[in-house]
């Protein structure tokens, strides 16, 4: 299965870039002159209380939201987008893929059939071939879904292709949607709370899936999760937000120590967990 990540295969630096941007609702600043870069191949944790802007990050990223100040660029290959002027359907094609904090699939349609129409975004035949049901049409609908089951197997949900969506366990849900993004096969995935309502077992087992996922397909990851656990064993970097600012980033020991992320979190233990 191949995910096109970089076209011209050369090296990338700096994938995505927010300098100094911001977001205001009416007078209530829910993100405020943020700096945030991810190098291509990275892991990279964004962290802090519930309120803090990290999910307003995401939307501003995918552009569901216009940001109030500031510019967001994103590379791949020799093209650059400026995010901050894009349709969210147009970032999706650019090369973002995400997941949602509340779950978001096609309740009655199969397991199966969720990913298959997360590809139309890059499906390659046009309206004519739909009309005709031309050899080409045949020939990429049939690749599309040896695709889609191929990610279910990864997600270990080939099992359940023909169940449908709202019969699954909350934490299959959760791995569908991953697969769902990865079929609109992004170089940069963003993850807003993964393993939110996963058991102990679930979550070490989705540690493991996203750090083979970002190897695998070549991804750059920016993950939102309150499991601190699965923050500080996976990510390289941290971001640490508080009240739409960034308050702490680096390393995840070095954010571990800052006091003023101890403070956010009202106690090392919440850290340490």
């Amino acid at each position: 299965m191949t995910y096109p990540m970089t076209p011209e295969g050369e090296a990338v630096t700096d994938l995505l870039t927010l300098s100094h941007v911001s977001l205001n609702f009416g007078g209530l600043a829910a993100v405020s002159d943020l700096d945030l870069t991810l190098t291509q191949g990275e892991l990279v944790g964004l962290i802090g209380p519930n309120g803090a802007g990290k999910t307003t990050v995401f939307n501003l990223i995918t552009g569901v939201y216009p940001p109030s100040a500031g510019t967001l660029e994103f590379r791949r290959g020799q093209s650059t987008y400026k995010l901050g002027t894009m349709k969210s359907h147009a970032i999706c094609r650019a090369g973002i893929g995400r997941t949602f904090q509340n779950i978001r699939l096609f309740r009655a349609l199969t397991v199966l059939d969720n990913v298959i129409i997360a590809h139309s975004q890059s499906s390659r035949y046009g309206l004519y071939a739909s009309f005709l049901h031309t050899p080409g049409q045949w020939r990429a609908e049939r690749a599309i879904r040896e695709q889609s089951m191929e990610l279910l197997r990864i997600m270990q949900l080939d099992g359940k292709a023909d169940e449908l969506a709202q019969n699954m366990s909350y934490g299959e849900q959760r791995r569908l949607e991953i697969a769902r993004a990865l079929a609109t096969k992004p170089t940069l995935l963003l993850l807003d709370e993964p393993a939110a309502g996963m058991n102990p077992a679930e979550t070490a087992a989705l540690t493991e899936l996203i750090r083979w996922m970002c190897q695998q397909f070549s991804l750059t990851i920016l993950l939102i999760e309150h499991d601190m656990s699965l923050v500080m064993n996976i990510c390289e970097r941290i971001y640490v937000l508080d009240h739409g600012l960034v308050i702490a980033s680096g390393t995840p020991s070095e954010v571990q120590q800052d006091p003023r992320v101890i403070t956010a979190y009202l106690g090392q233990e919440t850290l340490d967990a």
